[in-house]
């Protein structure tokens, strides 16, 4: 297992692999149980995506991507995931290079608190190696907004708002100072 990386306060963010797929399955399963319980299943529905092949085919697929990213606790567990790349085909093109958090997930055990907002640090240490100067990311605008809001708290600004079939998405952007 590779286990070189870049250590973020308690986490150690390395390149994902295919050995990472069930790991971070089990991070949207928790997510999609956690949902349920605070009656929020528009986001990803009810079922356990480690049950589905479709989706078990879209994070093996994202996994495999040259800007996946997991982070581990010192006891090697996965507790998050970042997955950069090209933006959604189903939000509106950038108008300059940029970078584009396509997944960001993390565990909701009480010691992955904080988690998310260190991944989203991490991509922007990318887009200033990449030499970029805007990050955009997309997320679920239904529910009680609260995941727009995250993003809001780690600097984005509404960008857009767009609709995958019954799905409410909110595009957010952060630009860096040069």
């Amino acid at each position: 297992m590779n286990r070189i990386g870049v250590y973020m306060e308690q986490w150690l963010i390395r390149r994902a692999t295919q050995h990472d797929v069930a790991a971070v399955l089990a991070l949207f399963d928790e997510a999609i149980a956690w949902f349920g319980e605070i009656e929020n299943q528009g986001q990803w529905g009810t079922e356990a995506w480690s049950t589905q092949p479709h989706q078990i085919a879209r994070i093996s697929e994202a996994c495999a991507l040259p800007g996946a990213w997991v982070a581990e606790d010192q006891t090697g567990r996965v507790q998050g995931a970042l997955i950069l790349g090209e933006a959604m085909p189903y939000v509106p093109p950038a108008s300059e290079p940029e970078v584009y958090v396509r997944v960001l997930i993390s565990s909701r055990d009480p010691q992955a608190r904080g988690l998310g907002r260190s991944l989203l640090d991490f991509a922007e240490g990318q887009a200033r190696r990449a030499g970029v100067q805007q990050l955009r990311v997309d997320c679920y605008g239904g529910g009680t907004g609260a995941l727009v809001r995250f993003y809001e708290s780690c600097g984005y600004e509404r960008l857009a708002t767009f609709q995958v079939d019954d799905w409410p998405g909110q595009l957010l952007g952060r630009r860096l100072p040069v």
